[in-house]
């Protein structure tokens, strides 16, 4: 009976050892990470892609205080006055005019045309009125006022009439006044005839000489370069002292401003 019970003891003291070799074993394979674990717990996971270069491209924007270009605008009226030469006045100058050259000017001046451009034109007249010729002609410049032409009166030989009919603005030509045998205020050079087609001389019976003038010939007339009473330029030539032959009583010479007067 001892034997037996020595027996039953030994059996029970191995089944023990045993189990706990086995526990012993188990936690060790489940407290340690496998070769295959421990590479996957040390690579890391894939990177996200790089953006592409479109959207890492930053957008422009100015920098402050900088300006934002603006279009070009027409250029500022300009003119210059200068002496002029016999070459010059060849057809409109003669020994025996009321003026010497040495007192006559040629101004080079911008003036604002008919197809809303700036275009460069010339006027002779007595240097003794030269900056206010230039200063009205700024102030109708700047008002964007139309002139057809602005040539010397030379381009048309000296002639009065060719000259008006090609609509041309002038101002010294030695002639007599129109039906008259005393010198006109042109002949000094005190004298300017802007736009004649839209503003022309009329007679006293209310014909007038240039077919091309004939629907300008009464006022008032709303039309570009077209001078009436009492507007802006009648008031700018006024103020400097100049007269105008819209003014005049039986004929209307609606074209001429003169210097004092006639």
């Amino acid at each position: 009976m001892a034997r037996s019970k020595f027996t039953i003891r030994t059996r029970a003291a191995l089944a023990m050892a045993v189990g706990c070799l086995a526990a012993a074993s188990c936690g060790t394979a489940t407290s340690q990470p496998t070769s295959a674990q421990s590479t996957s717990a040390a690579r890391p996971t894939s990177a996200a892609p790089e953006p592409t270069a479109a959207t890492t491209t930053p957008t422009t924007t100015p920098e402050p205080g900088t300006a934002t270009p603006t279009p070009t605008g027409p250029p500022k009226f300009s003119a210059k006055i200068s002496p002029v030469t016999r070459q010059l006045l060849k057809y409109s100058w003669r020994p025996g005019c009321p003026v010497q050259l040495s007192d006559l000017r040629l101004i080079t001046m911008t003036y604002w045309g008919f197809d809303d451009k700036p275009h460069t034109g010339e006027l002779v007249v007595n240097k003794s009125v030269a900056d206010d010729v230039v200063s009205i002609f700024r102030r109708l410049y700047d008002w964007r006022w139309p002139i057809n032409k602005m040539e010397v009166v030379d381009v048309y030989k000296g002639d009065d009439f060719d000259s008006i009919d090609a609509n041309n603005t002038s101002a010294f030509n030695c002639r007599p006044a129109t039906g008259s045998s005393s010198w006109s205020k042109h002949a000094y050079g005190l004298a300017i005839d802007i736009n004649p087609r839209e503003n022309p001389y009329v007679s006293s019976n209310g014909s007038v000489a240039h077919s091309n003038a004939r629907k300008f010939a009464k006022r008032p007339v709303q039309a570009p370069g077209v001078i009436n009473p009492g507007d802006r330029v009648v008031k700018a030539f006024q103020a400097k002292g100049w007269e105008w032959g819209g003014y005049w009583s039986g004929i209307k010479d609606y074209q001429h401003f003169s210097k004092g007067g006639g």
